[in-house]
């Protein structure tokens, strides 16, 4: 019997950093050349729809291979009717996982149903939900995010021993996906086997944040922005002087970012 994909040794290429060992910031030329893309002026939202499309069914798949449990399988293949020995055997991620995505509208919509499908595609689709949490950033005066208010949400129940997956563009305070992740803990809905960010871009104050509310939290980023730190920290080791970085500007805005997901992904000024 074939021994090759027995026990199957999987992590993708990432930064090394000193977030600690559940911030996955990975290192792939291919996907950050799409979301250069994305974040320029010049893409505009049928583009950016295709290509935030394209990086959330990659990223799916990388979290699936890195993160969900696995299980060993024999299956019979088509050659079967010719061959006894005609099946595969060995190491697949385990189709009876659950798994929920929980979409942060309205930024979180295309690529919350992206993973959706793709997940769909791997593990048993009747394991597979969709929540949908609807909410806005609470700024002052100043334009700085001080909290977030719910608007509504429709959860579709519990969530125990089930991977609870959060697509969300946008890592930038963390006041919305700490605030989606608070309503499981206040309705009382159970205890996930894991919780993970999937994330375009995050900031050193979005994993701070994070790992502050919610410390099991697991965070894979294509992108770190931390732009308006000072030279000196940008030549170190991220997370090394992670008390000086900073990637938000005064109205808690990425730098250098990609500007307005979600008003380009929706089409719509407000």
């Amino acid at each position: 019997m074939e021994t090759a994909y027995r026990h199957l040794r999987y992590s993708p290429p990432e930064l090394h950093h000193a977030y600690g060992p559940r911030v996955h910031v990975l290192a792939h030329p291919a996907m950050l050349s799409r979301l250069a893309r994305i974040c320029s002026p010049a893409c505009e939202t049928p583009e950016m729809m295709r290509l935030v499309n394209d990086l959330y069914r990659e990223m799916a798949s990388i979290v699936a291979s890195a993160e969900f449990p696995r299980t060993q399988v024999r299956i019979a293949t088509r050659m079967r009717r010719r061959h006894r020995q005609a099946d595969y055997a060995g190491e697949v991620v385990d189709p009876a996982t659950s798994v929920v995505c929980i979409d942060i509208a309205r930024a979180g919509m295309v690529p919350t149903v992206t993973c959706y499908e793709v997940f769909s595609s791997i593990v048993d689709h009747r394991r597979v939900r969709q929540d949908h949490v609807f909410m806005n950033r609470r700024t002052d005066a100043k334009g700085r995010v001080v909290g977030v208010d719910l608007s509504g949400s429709k959860l579709g129940g519990r969530i125990d021993r089930a991977v609870v997956v959060v697509p969300d563009p946008m890592g930038a305070t963390g006041s919305s996906l700490s605030g989606a992740l608070d309503l499981y803990v206040k309705k009382k809905l159970g205890r996930p086997l894991k919780v993970i960010t999937m994330n375009l871009i995050v900031t050193p104050e979005f994993i701070r944040r994070l790992q502050a509310d919610h410390p099991g939290v697991i965070i894979y980023a294509i992108r770190l922005d931390r732009g308006l730190s000072r030279p000196d920290v940008l030549r170190r080791r991220p997370g090394e002087r992670w008390g000086e970085e900073r990637g938000l500007n005064d109205r808690h805005y990425i730098v250098p970012g990609g500007g307005g997901f979600g008003e380009l992904l929706n089409n719509a000024e407000e």
